[in-house]
């Protein structure tokens, strides 16, 4: 059993407010619906630059003893509910806070094992949940587990907290916690991860997981799998990969080749539709990422985005974005669930957001294409025993990022040297636009595998029909090899910026890496990271801005640039006509102009702001915050911290409920 640690645990009496569905901000994604956007509109355009610090929290948490503390990774999204603010840190140490003061009042440490070789050390927040029994929650004591905070850890275990004191609830699971390792194929502790919040349909709770990439074919396999939420008691389970004849994938699939994959895991953040009683769950590739000649065929159901019935876990509908991936083109984002006009009348969508840096849109009772999707031929393998697809589903909305082929003439730098170095960096290697097959001469892949749009997600303001994305545009190199190749040069210094994996049951290792010049900086031309606005009214583009400047990266003699730089993390949109995002690798926190794309505010947070923000109402006089996480990002290689921190108007200034006009 997890070891418990519960400090200045709230009182008796205090009264429970807000439930998760009237919260400002009581899912990751602000409601159930993924939109990640607020009614809110105290903090405005107008009154914007007057934004300041309210509070600040640290959590201590920075990765002492930790096997990988150098890849700790704050993502958390807080959530708000019965009036109080809940997180978790990138080792699940589950954390209650006042939200208008930061304050703690509980905390939880699971004690997960900190000698165990984790393959992500990222977390990504909890979920809330509300016992809709009249007996529970008209009990007197409010200690009795009615209202709970769900966790997944990276230790692979489903844990229930009552929501008032951070305790376990003892009729969950086995003492408050189901372990997610039952009757899963664990190749390598440490590989099989929670790392994003369960999703909730009613009393019953979905989980997925973050299974670590490349190391083979035969890793474990991303089953989909529903608890009830007051006892853990397994309801249903799903596995994209067929797991049987009757698996409804099955005829497309070597049933020997299906046997031996992994992953196809829904490792991002989920979706709920009340509504139609579905869970949207977006799926990555099957393993490993980049050879897939031991996986032949289109992998259906992985790369996809389902819709499974959450009373049953059948699968209601399916749409496949990427056919037999072998770029990481994992579908990362949250789905989001909206109204789309159609011809002037509101049709039930679902709009996803994927790393190719295209958007698709469906219906979501169906699955059928709102903007049309078209199969175009893409570049074909020449590496023996792959069988890359003749064809991928491009979609018809604008792309977020260009698929063109990358050209010699496009390298860009800082100086005539580092220029001409990238000329003959992307000569060398293999690219034909988007989709080219990694290679053994080393392959461009442009947009890169952390997109496009990660796990992020998008924003969107339903009454504008518009998106708001936060968008990757730095290519990477990918390379195929021999093990023999691989351990030579995974032993040498000549590879400072890259990753090797062995894939093994496969002929060939990987080493990727960006494509970076000598100084350290893109070999392509900025922006590298942009925030892009979608009207899907009008289908277009309306802007698109650098996001991050290159102050404090790159060479100390190139000058700070308004560039956009990658990043890691998603943006907010609010009424106040505001997004609000930060992700970038400069650690600034800003604010733009919904309509114009203009920057209006930023402050510089005191580590990596890699996370998605939220914001809320707190306090009598109903103070709008706005919040982010700010702890620095492992790979990206921002500045680590512990942060969260709070951001609101000066008491009485113009706008707020005690200074309005």
């Amino acid at each position: 059993m997890a070891l418990l640690i519960v400090s200045g645990a709230i009182p008796p009496g205090v009264a429970h407010a807000q439930s998760p569905d009237a919260s400002d901000w009581g899912f990751y994604g602000g409601d159930a619906f993924g939109q990640h956007y607020s009614s809110l509109d105290q903090i405005k355009r107008e009154n914007v630059e007057s934004l300041t610090v309210a509070w600040t929290y640290r959590t201590g948490e920075l990765g002492e003893g930790f096997a990988r503390s150098s890849k700790l990774t704050f993502e958390a999204t807080p959530v708000l509910a019965f009036g109080l603010l809940y997180l978790e840190t990138a080792t699940n140490i589950v954390i209650a806070l006042d939200p208008e003061t930061g304050v703690q009042k509980w905390r939880y440490d699971p004690k997960i094992d900190r000698n165990r070789q984790y393959s992500d050390v990222a977390a990504r927040g909890v979920s809330i949940w509300e016992d809709s029994d009249p007996k529970r929650q008209g009990a007197k004591n409010q200690d009795n587990c009615a209202n709970r905070v769900f966790v997944g850890t990276l230790d692979a275990r489903l844990i229930a907290l009552d929501a008032a004191s951070g305790r376990l609830c003892a009729d969950f699971g086995t003492g408050g916690q189901v372990d997610l390792t039952s009757n899963v194929r664990i190749r390598d502790r440490g590989d099989y991860e929670v790392t994003s919040p369960p999703a909730i349909l009613g009393d019953t709770v979905v989980v997925g997981s973050s299974v670590g990439d490349n190391r083979a074919t035969d890793v474990e396999r991303g089953v989909i799998r529903a608890f009830d939420a007051r006892t853990g008691v397994q309801r249903w389970s799903f596995d994209p990969i067929p797991d049987s004849p009757a698996h409804p994938a099955a005829a497309e699939w070597n049933p020997s080749q299906a046997s031996t994959t992994g992953a196809a895991n829904s490792w991002g953040v989920m979706s709920v539709d009340e509504e139609h009683g579905y869970v949207l769950v977006p799926t990555g590739s099957a393993s490993p990422d980049f050879f897939g000649g031991k996986r032949l065929g289109t992998n259906r159901f992985a790369n996809s985005l389902l819709a499974l019935d959450g009373a049953t876990g059948k699968l209601a509908w399916h749409q496949q974005l990427v056919h037999h991936d072998l770029w990481d083109f994992d579908l990362a984002a949250q789905p989001a669930l909206v109204d789309i006009e159609v011809q002037g009348i509101p049709v039930p969508a679902v709009i996803q957001a994927t790393k190719t840096g295209m958007l698709y849109v469906f219906d979501r009772t169906k699955g059928q294409p709102l903007f049309p999707i078209t199969e175009r031929p893409v570049p074909r393998s020449t590496v023996p025993g792959e069988e890359a697809s003749k064809t991928q589903p491009f979609s018809s909305i604008p792309s977020l990022v260009s698929q063109r082929k990358l050209d010699p003439a496009d390298a860009w730098g800082v100086t005539f040297w580092d220029r001409g170095k990238c000329r003959d960096l992307i000569a060398s290697h293999r690219n034909e636009g988007i989709f080219t097959p990694p290679d053994t001469r080393g392959t461009i892949l442009s947009p890169g595998y952390i997109g496009g749009v990660n796990w992020g997600g998008i924003a969107v303001d339903q009454s504008r029909q518009r998106v708001f994305a936060a968008v990757n545009h730095m290519p990477m190199v990918v390379t195929l090899m021999t093990a023999q190749t691989l351990e030579s040069q995974a032993k040498s210094d000549d590879y400072p910026h890259s990753d090797f994996a062995r894939q093994a049951g496969t002929p060939y290792g990987m080493r990727r890496e960006p494509l970076l010049s000598p100084w350290g900086l893109p070999c392509t031309a900025p922006p590298w990271g942009t925030l892009v606005s979608v009207d899907l009214r009008r289908n277009r583009i309306v802007w698109q801005v650098p996001l991050g400047s290159t102050e404090g990266i790159g060479p100390w003699f190139a000058p700070t640039r308004n560039f956009g730089t990658p990043h890691m993390g998603g943006p907010i949109a609010t009424a106040g006509d505001l997004v609000f995002v930060g992700a970038a690798m400069d650690s600034y926190f800003r604010a733009f102009d919904l309509e114009t794309g203009r920057e209006l505010w930023k402050y510089r947070l005191p580590a990596g702001g890699q996370a998605t923000p939220m914001t809320y109402r707190a306090g009598r006089d109903h103070r709008q915050y706005v919040v982010i996480a700010a702890g620095g990002h492992g790979n990206l290689g921002t500045p680590r911290g512990d942060y969260i921190v709070a951001f609101a108007l000066p008491k009485g200034a113009k706008g707020t409920a005690s200074g309005v006009n």
